[in-house]
């Protein structure tokens, strides 16, 4: 569902591919997230790379699987995944710069608010569709990358932000015109990065962490998730998850 590669520089690069929308399971949110942990015990690692193959960065978590799995372990292992990963992009030990292209929803989003820097394509489209889906969870990431009011704004509304206004308000640092040139992009950023010194970096991402109080990810996450859980009792979050399943409401990805 990935693929990594260690360049010479000290670049680890990990690619997401998991058609056909790339859409992220379970498996593969703790799985990514694993090997993001594991950089603090490689001080080769200078900077870390992450972005995907195909036509968008992330379709959101794998609806149908978590609507296909018996009682609550769907919704359990997605938010807990989801949670993990932030976490392990957020407090990586090495920067980390994420490449998106086309569309970045729901946890891609969550994953974009934690990394360091963004790279992305003009055209990408970033959609928190939470309440689509029976769920609050994500304002915690998606405040990194964007005002409270805004964010209050695309998590009512569902409605999808452009890699534009994100440059614009320096959430995103390169913007490039097509796909294919966002991964040379994110490349170029990281390998800048990697030409520093790697001591130094890594204190420089442990001090701007505490600065930006990164640490109270995990507690504002899970006061976030509690109503999503209620909603899943309630089966409101199954219902709308039924409703994109049977194509009842429209998908983010078109």
């Amino acid at each position: 569902m990935f693929s990594e590669t260690s360049h010479e520089d000290g670049v680890l690069e990990l690619v997401i591919d998991r058609p056909p929308v790339n859409a992220f399971s379970i498996g593969l949110l703790h799985e990514l997230a694993a090997r993001i942990e594991a950089v603090k015990d490689q001080p080769e690692v200078r900077a870390v790379v992450l972005r995907a193959d195909g036509r968008g960065f992330c379709a959101g978590g794998d609806v149908k699987e978590v609507e296909g799995l018996s009682g609550f372990e769907g919704i359990l292992g997605q938010s807990s995944g989801s949670l993990r990963l932030s976490l392990a992009v957020l407090e990586c030990a090495a920067p980390v710069v994420c490449g998106v292209q086309g569309y970045c929803i729901g946890v891609g989003v969550l994953i974009a608010g934690s990394a360091d820097i963004l790279v992305a394509s003009r055209d990408t489209r970033f959609v928190l569709a939470e309440i689509d889906n029976g769920a609050t969870a994500g304002a915690v990431q998606a405040l990194k990358l964007m005002p409270e009011k805004r964010v209050r704004a695309a998590m009512m509304t569902a409605d999808p932000i452009l890699a534009q206004e994100l440059h614009a308000l320096g959430s995103i640092y390169v913007l490039v015109d097509e796909h294919p040139a966002v991964a040379a992009a994110v490349r170029d950023v990281a390998t800048r990065i990697a030409g520093k010194s790697p001591e130094a970096m890594r204190r420089l991402k442990t001090s701007l962490n505490n600065t930006t109080k990164a640490h109270e990810l995990r507690t504002l996450y899970r006061a976030e998730l509690s109503y999503t859980y209620e909603l899943n009792v309630m089966g409101e979050a199954s219902a709308g998850r039924t409703a994109f399943i049977e194509g009842r409401r429209g998908s983010y990805t078109e």
